[in-house]
């Protein structure tokens, strides 16, 4: 039985080793006056009630942008930030790399899942007036974490250099050219140039690799620092008021009698951060990585580019307003958010926490809501975008139709200008309805305006050759 005290020795000591390992590293490290130190820091409660579930979506939207970082530098050891190779690899990393589609699909649902988390986060530091005294650094760097994440989802999407990234670039260029003043440089930053090329596809990787993080991680940081130093916020009770005189000491008065957020109110950051992973793996697995649209063509003008599906609300607002207020509605939409998040903790410190005494601040986040969620199926369905027969003009248009408009016909449609204009009721929205053009213009005036464009319609000299814009004159003259 000697081999049998033999095996519980060994047993016993392979035991201790973390416990060991863990003294040593204290030791060596003074964990204690530090890293525990930070994870003991008590947590208030407010008349006997801790805090609870509502806050456990800061702790999962880090984790799940630890998710991205290491599921992203997955993806950077494969893909190419050249035009002529990124689209390739993307398709090599999701069809033929071992575990690339499973990398590239929690890449994809982790961004949704941040985008969302970090939403719902802010939602309740709205509504449990968690912004108020002495906490409105940790809701003004919150705010610039929420646009580095809008920021970093969006330049994502457009690595994918598919069809649907390349004329998102185009649109991103457009918008940024309606700013005041500085437009015209906003918009060559954005390219890096004056054509969407090689210089744009590595100006948005690097800024989607490198610049954004950092700027995410420094933020983090200190937002996290500012955390601890101000203190978690107590859960709010209707009535009780944020009186900043008397509030810090009341504060410690709650600290005193709270309890230690390791392991007490840890665990349920712990549970749901777990949960977020867990569900984007889970999808990941099940649904792999998105499919990629058609490779970029710059001759196939497609004007409306679909975003993820977390974009699509703002997509379909710039595809129903009205021409003549885009600029007003693509400078003055984004400003005033910007501006009503930075001003949230400075015009209201203090007073009611709790939401169910602040109507306005319920109104606030209710209504945005209702309003970009209809949006969004708008944006889902998506009605001004053409739905023809095979991707052409519908058959009852081009039956009958000599060779000459026949071919022009079949030009309409993959050329794509079927996208912006109509014809005998299919068709887009977002350019005059063609269905009788030719009784308006004559032949010149036809050729004239394809060939050199005008109006935001892009000029087809370039990519339509002399027999083709005949063509399509052809069959445009038809159009009585």
């Amino acid at each position: 039985m000697s081999w049998l005290r033999a095996l519980r020795a060994i047993t016993a000591r392979v035991a201790m080793w973390p416990r060991a390992t863990g003294t040593w590293l204290g030791e060596r490290f003074e964990l204690e006056d530090s890293l525990m130190a930070v994870l003991r820091h008590p947590v208030p409660r407010e008349l006997e009630r801790p805090i609870g579930w509502w806050y456990v979506f800061g702790s999962a939207t880090l984790a799940i942008f630890v998710l991205q970082v290491v599921t992203g530098v997955g993806l950077a050891m494969t893909y190419v930030p050249a035009p002529n190779s990124a689209y390739d690899s993307l398709q090599f990393i999701s069809h033929d790399a071992t575990l690339g589609s499973v990398v590239r699909g929690m890449h994809f649902f982790g961004a949704a899942a941040m985008v969302v988390l970090v939403l719902i986060h802010m939602t309740q530091v709205y509504l449990f007036g968690a912004f108020k005294f002495p906490r409105e650094a940790n809701w003004l760097t919150g705010s610039l974490l929420l646009l580095a994440t809008l920021a970093m989802a969006f330049t994502g999407q457009l690595l994918r250099w598919d069809q649907d990234a390349f004329w998102s670039i185009v649109v991103a260029a457009e918008q940024a050219a309606r700013a005041p003043v500085i437009g015209n440089w906003l918009a060559s930053l954005v390219v890096a140039g004056a054509n969407v090329g090689g210089a744009t596809l590595t100006r948005f990787y690097a800024t989607h690799v490198f610049l954004i993080p950092a700027a995410v991680f420094g933020l983090i940081g200190l937002h996290l620092y500012l955390v601890i130093k101000r203190g978690i916020s107590e859960p709010p009770v209707p009535g009780v008021v944020i009186d900043r005189p008397t509030y810090r000491g009341r504060y410690e008065a709650m600290l005193r009698r709270g309890i230690p957020f390791w392991p007490d109110a840890a665990w349920r950051d712990a549970v749901i951060a777990a949960l977020a992973v867990l569900a984007v793996a889970i999808l990941a697995a099940i649904f792999g990585a998105p499919e990629l649209g058609k490779p970029p063509d710059p001759t196939n003008v497609i004007a409306d580019p679909r975003p993820d599906w977390y974009f699509l609300g703002y997509f379909a607002i710039l595809a129903l307003i009205p021409p003549a207020t885009e600029s007003i509605v693509i400078v003055g939409l984004p400003l005033f958010a910007f501006i009503f998040l930075f001003l949230v903790p400075l015009l209201w410190p203090d007073g009611e926490r709790h939401w169910s005494r602040r109507p306005a601040a319920i109104a606030a986040v209710a209504l945005p809501l209702i309003a970009y969620a209809s949006l969004t199926v708008a944006g889902i369905e998506s009605p001004w975008v053409p739905k023809l027969e095979g991707g052409g003009v519908p058959v009852a248009v081009t039956q009958g139709l000599p060779d000459a408009p026949l071919r022009g016909a079949n030009l309409f449609g993959s050329k794509s200008c079927f996208a912006c204009h109509a014809i005998a009721g299919a068709g887009g929205r977002r350019a005059p309805d063609l269905t009788h053009i030719g009784s308006r213009l004559n032949r010149d005036q036809l050729t004239s305006r394809i060939a050199t464009g005008g109006g935001g319609m892009p000029a087809y000299a370039g990519s339509l050759t002399p027999s083709e814009l005949e063509d399509l004159v052809a069959f445009l003259l038809v159009r009585r």
